[in-house]
């Protein structure tokens, strides 16, 4: 089974003084702004990393329903905030850390259980293995 989600970015001007815009086909994000400010400062709008952050929250939350579940203890409530650290390296700037905080409400289950389910869930999430992903191209000049 393969399933394809498409979103899209529009990019206007110079880094610093440019803005874009970034639209999903579901609809949820339409022409939605970003900005140098927005993503190296504390400007109004979205940014990339802020949109991993939430998709490897919800990522991780449904991961981890699916392995209490599994293992005969679906849970209450699964609240996950993830904290996407980028910070400018050698390379330049590059994403060095997400870190998951995770508190559950889930029956019948012991830390151990809970334990072993987050950690699989935190391993087998696919935006945690998004880094590990291959990554294709087609690029064309407009001329």
């Amino acid at each position: 089974m393969k399933i394809n989600r498409k979103a899209s970015a529009v990019w206007n001007g110079s880094l610093k003084e440019g803005k874009g815009r970034i639209s999903t086909n579901s609809g949820v994000l339409r022409d939605t702004q970003y900005s140098f400010s927005t993503r190296f400062e504390d400007g109004a709008g979205t940014n990339p990393e802020e949109l991993i952050a939430a998709a490897h929250a919800g990522c991780f939350s449904m991961a981890l329903s699916g392995q209490l579940t599994t293992a005969g203890h679906p849970p209450e409530s699964i609240n996950t905030t993830a904290t996407l650290t980028m910070e400018k390296t050698d390379a330049g700037f590059t994403v060095t850390l997400i870190h998951l905080d995770v508190t559950a409400k889930v029956p019948g289950i012991d830390e151990a259980g809970f334990t072993t389910a987050a950690n699989n869930a935190k391993a087998g999430c696919p935006i945690s293995r998004l880094l590990k992903a291959e990554i294709t191209m087609t690029a064309k000049l407009e001329g």
